[in-house]
């Protein structure tokens, strides 16, 4: 496991260093509640079954242009290989799908949902996976939610934030917020799930996929 962690922590800082030059293209529901400690100037908000986190920062100018010659569509591929190789990274493997993609007027977030079970027990454990993931990776974290019941972590590279987090239902989600880039279209993500695609589903249905490792001791 920690060769292919270690490959695919290299991968990771290979796109990130592509998408720092000159804009390169590479390539749910409820939030996590509780306290949160910030380690960084990022921030996390919302209550209840349904909020927003902001992670992301800012990378255009005073002026608010755009991240160099990115645009939204280059984001949201970006966006993606982040995610492909975070969930790549995850052993025992878990099964995801797409989450909706949502577009503002110059940014765009891509969203994946575990359908894999994670029992209470595996929760801070797969959290801290990711974690471990990121940091070797050259993200640096945002945020940690500790939560007992909705854990979250938060973390950014290159202006792209990224979190991982635990929702109604013990549901993991995965998320990527984009910079402000140049105005484009962006077409649906290329990324295969590696399980059912629930396309024209939504809101997804709750995790009902059984790991012998992730799901051990979940009802």
């Amino acid at each position: 496991m920690r060769r292919r962690l270690r490959t695919a922590v290299a991968t990771l800082a290979l796109g990130l260093v592509l998408a720092g030059c000159g804009g390169q293209q590479v390539g749910s529901d409820g939030p996590a509640t509780g306290s949160t400690t910030a380690t960084g100037d990022g921030a996390t908000s919302g209550t209840g079954d349904s909020a927003s986190t902001s992670t992301s920062g800012s990378t255009s100018g005073s002026t608010g242009s755009p991240m160099g010659a990115m645009d939204m569509q280059g984001a949201a591929e970006r966006a993606d290989s982040m995610l492909d190789l975070t969930l790549k990274a995850i052993e025992p493997a878990v099964q995801w799908a797409h989450g909706p993609t949502t577009t503002g007027s110059c940014d765009v977030t891509r969203r994946r949902t575990v359908m894999t079970v994670v029992a209470p027990e595996r929760r801070q454990e797969f959290l801290d996976r990711v974690t471990e993931f990121w940091r070797e990776g050259g993200y640096r974290i945002k945020a940690v939610n500790k939560d007992e019941e909705f854990p979250a972590v938060y973390a950014q590279a290159e202006g792209f934030g990224i979190s991982v987090s635990v929702r109604g239902g013990g549901q993991v989600f995965f998320e990527v917020d984009s910079p402000c880039v140049r105005k484009s279209k962006v077409a649906d993500s290329a990324s295969k799930p590696n399980g059912p695609a629930y396309e024209g589903v939504y809101p997804l249905p709750r995790p009902d996929v059984k790991s012998p490792y992730w799901s051990v001791g979940a009802s």
